[in-house]
């Protein structure tokens, strides 16, 4: 299945080749093929927004408006996959998915990348 990127946000460069094949790879540690993924990059602004609108929530969430780097596309692609962080508990089994997909990834591209899970007050 196919992965859309789009960038709409010019704070952080984007290398779009690198972010395919990484999602690619989460793709596969995940065993999630069959289905389409569409990645937008968005700022601050236009995320606090969309937080707002969808969410009532009106401030950046992390989980929307974060920069790339590849902890954020796992740590997204847990969150499409219904993973959240809202209680302690939540925390732990999004902490424990994210850890692993990042050790697999870390080990077929050679990375040392960390979870992006913070512990939930």
């Amino acid at each position: 299945m196919g992965v859309v990127l789009r960038n709409l946000q010019s704070v952080v460069p984007l290398r779009r080749a690198r972010l395919r094949r990484d999602v690619e790879v989460l793709r596969h540690i995940f065993g999630v093929q069959r289905f389409d993924l569409g990645i937008i990059c968005v700022d601050n602004r236009r995320i606090q927004h969309i937080n707002n609108l969808y969410r009532k929530n009106n401030q950046p969430t992390d989980v929307l408006s974060f920069p790339f780097y590849e902890v954020v596309t796992a740590h997204g692609i847990c969150h499409l996959l219904g993973y959240r962080h809202e209680t302690e508990e939540e925390w732990i089994e999004m902490q424990q998915k994210e850890s692993y997909i990042l050790s697999e990834f870390n080990r077929l591209t050679g990375s040392h990348l960390e979870p992006l899970t913070k512990r939930c007050t």
